[in-house]
């Protein structure tokens, strides 16, 4: 599916730009496809896409805190206990591993919502007939 090679490349880990920027052409490229294809049904595979957009998007806020201390000091920001920043931050799982288990926490959908993600899910059920 092109769609998910498209949205593939927007997600990248290793596509340095601001948060901003990559959300801004997310929202572009997921209105562009819901328009196009909106009488068709696709509500099961958009759900599978979200939580895929969702996971990659977390490993590139992983990625962009780089060290320990600066990972330790934004999930300090982002509310979390202090022996839970030292543990999280110091680990040495992967990127994915990290995005799929203790981040789903720091970063709950709707920390991604409000930050400006859109959902393909719900562009979805506006627009679809």
């Amino acid at each position: 599916m092109r769609l998910k090679i498209k949205l593939k490349e927007l997600t990248k880990r290793s596509w340095s730009v601001d948060m901003d920027y990559r959300l801004g052409k997310l929202k572009q490229v997921i209105a562009g496809w819901v328009n196009y294809y909106r009488i068709g049904y696709f509500k099961t595979k958009a759900i599978q896409i979200d939580k895929n957009i969702r996971l990659r998007l977390r490993m590139c806020i992983w990625k962009q805190w780089k060290t320990p201390v600066a990972r330790y000091r934004a999930l300090k920001k982002l509310g979390m206990e202090e022996w839970k920043s030292k543990t999280w931050a110091n680990t040495r799982k992967s990127y994915a591993r990290c995005a799929t288990s203790f981040l789903q926490i720091a970063i709950p959908n709707n920390l991604l919502k409000k930050r400006g993600l859109v959902s393909l899910l719900d562009q979805y059920q506006l627009k679809h007939i």
